[in-house]
């Protein structure tokens, strides 16, 4: 038996778009049966221990997803080497994590949205509660397809 594959889900404050990723992308995960271990962070350390936006718990919780136990931390060297996956939510976040990573680090970096419509996810913070659900939407279509590229692994 192969060990799970370990996810980390990599935002600026860890407080919206990746603890939603995560929790998104955990549920899909078990609903298939693919055995995952997931995580979510920040680039920035702004929120560190803080719980996600109440906003994204609440449009989370709508569609099913539990966030309410999730802290906010920061991202650091050690994760390079504890996940498989790096995944950021956007180009800035991924600049981010580029600079932070090891020459030999073993995790794939990669885009959330290049497993679904491409680009970034854009940041709800600053927006009204559709944009939550936005962020959602183009998570649950993205988790889909990392969830098939790790499912097939």
């Amino acid at each position: 038996m192969t060990d799970p594959t370990a996810v980390l889900f990599v935002c600026l404050g860890n407080i919206c778009r990746s603890p939603a990723a995560q929790g998104v992308f955990s549920a899909k995960a078990a609903a298939a049966g693919v055995a995952v271990t997931t995580d979510s962070a920040g680039t920035g350390g702004w929120h560190v221990g803080h719980p996600p936006d109440p906003r994204m718990i609440k449009a989370a919780g709508e569609r099913g997803y539990d966030l309410s136990a999730q802290r906010a931390r920061q991202v650091d060297v050690g994760d390079f080497y504890v996940f498989d996956h790096i995944v950021a939510m956007d180009a800035s976040n991924m600049a981010d994590l580029q600079d932070l990573a090891p020459r030999v680090g073993t995790a794939a970096l990669s885009m959330m949205l290049s497993f679904g419509a491409g680009g970034d996810v854009p940041d709800p913070y600053y927006g009204s509660h559709d944009g939550f659900g936005h962020v959602l939407d183009l998570l649950e279509e993205a988790a889909n397809g990392l969830l098939a590229q790790v499912g097939a692994r």
